[in-house]
């Protein structure tokens, strides 16, 4: 299957999106299954992973029944409150739930870079790997060196590191170094971890103006680092209208991954979400 690995709809009349500015005519709309269907068309995708963007449970079931209704959304990451033991209830019965593969917490959103290691949230950690549940690590260059103490300290924890861990291009682009940090940090999760990497929201973090040149060195970095295998395309749909259509990122990654093998094409645009996400694979009981 040809996968798009990250992908959101939302409902902003709900109110629980509080990184939403509500002045962004872009964002701030209803988007649903109708209005991503064209694009899956246009580009032969045959199905999604939908993601959480708002840290509530009752999105996570708003997403999972989309996906009882929608064919084409293969699998759905969730959220559950890590601050809130209590909530392993929610996590065993999401887990029954066929297309339900894991959560992910909004760390980029949290003040505190050190959260993810705070004692009273290890217990999450612990509970995904007992349900065999996934773990989205969301956040930016600044969070990576504690991303790999927890990909270290729980090394049966299934990670995907979102969106490249978000390079600050747009720093670049004005003159500054954001790759070399970055860059080490990627490496460093790539040879000392076993997680994935999606390969998503690089134009989000460019600023206006931006050309595939801007893009390529931070791309090309985390094809080398982390290998086919471990590569997996998302779209970031609609955040990424922020910078750039549905088409123009798909077409960019088809070009920034036309020195790779027919095969390493095909784990990067599905092969990797199938088999890390285990689409399609009976759920828990």
């Amino acid at each position: 299957m040809k996968i798009d690995a990250h992908q959101h709809f939302w409902q902003p009349a709900r109110g629980d999106y509080d990184w939403m500015p509500k002045d962004n005519a872009t964002l701030n709309r209803v988007y649903g299954p109708g209005d991503l269907a064209p694009h899956l068309a246009r580009h032969g995708i045959d199905g999604t992973v939908l993601v959480q963007a708002a840290a509530s449970v009752h999105e996570t079931e708003y997403m999972l029944g989309l996906a009882d209704a929608t064919p084409s959304i293969k699998g759905v990451v969730g959220w559950v409150d890590f601050e809130d033991k209590n909530h392993r209830a929610h996590l065993d019965r999401l887990a029954a739930h066929p297309k339900f593969c894991g959560v992910r917490p909004m760390i980029q959103d949290i003040p505190d870079v050190n959260w993810m290691l705070r004692d009273d949230v290890q217990w999450a950690y612990s509970a995904l790997i007992d349900l065999d549940l996934s773990f989205d690590a969301l956040g930016f260059p600044q969070h990576i060196a504690n991303f790999l103490t927890l990909a270290q300290r729980y090394p049966e924890l299934r990670i995907v590191y979102d969106h490249c861990m978000k390079p600050q291009i747009r720093d670049q682009q004005a003159g500054e170094d954001a790759f070399t940090n970055w860059a080490a940090g990627i490496t460093a999760l790539a040879e000392q971890t076993a997680g994935c990497v999606k390969f998503s929201a690089l134009v989000t973090e460019a600023d206006d103006g931006w050309a595939v040149a801007d893009i390529r060195p931070f791309a090309r970095h985390v094809l080398d680092a982390f290998g086919a295998e471990r590569v997996m395309w998302g779209s970031d749909w609609p955040v990424c209208r922020l910078q750039a259509d549905y088409a123009d990122w798909h077409n960019m990654a088809q070009a920034l991954t036309e020195h790779l093998s027919d095969a390493e094409r095909a784990m990067i645009f599905g092969g990797t979400a199938t088999a890390f996400y285990r689409l399609g694979e009976p759920a828990m009981n």
